[in-house]
């Protein structure tokens, strides 16, 4: 498991104090822990960062399980990972048993963080930092757009060469029980994506494109395709009834079941590229993966099964 309770020694000393000394972190550190409700005294929640414990101190740490990830580039500030499909970016709560944080966490420490986030169906670059101040600049940079990104993605049906996108988008707050789900609005956050047909595969209906987020709203590539009709293969946020996504995110379905409902067993975006200047320096990187013949498997594989 990955989240477990670690003993702490006690001296009769305040919450933060024994949190300070036990870990060596800031006292700042330490009521942040007390926030997320990882300690606890003789079993019993601590929330008070001046409360005097006196008993058996726990606290609930993150256990780290790696399985092994690709590293497409390294230097000293940053790296940059090729996330497989199926993989959270970040823990999303106590059940969680495995993100990519158990990677970046013990190949570099607790320091180190993912710079933004992607979908955990969403496969491909993602860019870490390896430390604060690191992760300061380029997060800064991400929100000043200086970080251009780039996808593909396979939709149904054949879409023009090339068009853009440009449909503000906020949270869909009438659907409470997805508060991930986005929706488009007037009175939304500004978001523009360009899309280029690269390929159309005739025998499947599909085209694969090239996709440029101007800004970085969450679901932006999704949403806009869906918007134009042209969805995503495997998507299930979108276009679905309530009862099908939750029988999704449950993994309710066999893969069968979910191609059948969605069009692959995965939603099939992949980040390609990153591109962008740090400290003088331009990098330009690419994947690695043949997402392609990636994406053109799953085709085959959807096809055979609405063929029986």
């Amino acid at each position: 498991m990955p989240y477990i309770k670690i003993k702490l020694s006690n001296n009769g000393k305040k919450a933060f104090q024994t949190l300070k000394d036990a870990l060596k972190i800031s006292m700042s550190e330490a009521q942040k822990l007390i926030d997320k409700k990882r300690l606890f005294c003789d079993g019993k929640l601590v929330e008070k960062k001046n409360e005097i414990l006196k008993g058996c101190v726990e606290l609930i740490v993150y256990k780290n399980e790696p399985k092994g990830v690709e590293i497409v580039f390294e230097n000293q500030d940053f790296a940059i990972l090729e996330k497989e499909s199926g993989v959270l970016s970040h823990p999303n709560g106590r059940h969680c048993q495995y993100s990519l944080c158990d990677e970046i966490w013990h190949l570099w420490g607790k320091n180190a963080c993912v710079a933004h986030r992607l979908d955990k169906e969403t496969s491909g670059l993602i860019l870490i930092a390896k430390n604060k101040n690191s992760q300061s600049s380029l997060k800064k940079m991400f929100e000043n757009k200086e970080i251009q990104k780039e996808y593909l993605a396979l939709v149904f049906g054949q879409t023009q060469d090339e068009f853009r996108v440009n449909e503000a988008i906020n949270l869909n707050n009438d659907y409470e029980n997805f508060k991930m789900r986005m929706q488009i609005c007037k009175e939304g956050k500004e978001a523009i994506t360009e899309f280029k047909k690269l390929d159309f595969w005739k025998e499947f209906n599909a085209s694969l494109l090239l996709c440029k987020p101007l800004t970085g709203r969450q679901h932006q590539i999704r949403l806009h395709l869906f918007h134009m009709k042209h969805k995503i293969l495997g998507e299930y946020l979108y276009g679905l009834e309530k009862q099908e996504i939750e029988s999704i995110l449950d993994h309710m379905l066999s893969k069968e079941e979910r191609v059948k409902l969605t069009g692959a067993s995965r939603l099939l975006l992949h980040s390609q590229r990153l591109k962008f200047r740090f400290k003088n320096e331009n990098f330009d990187i690419s994947s690695k993966k043949d997402i392609e013949q990636e994406f053109l498997q799953s085709l085959k594989i959807a096809h055979k099964n609405f063929k029986n």
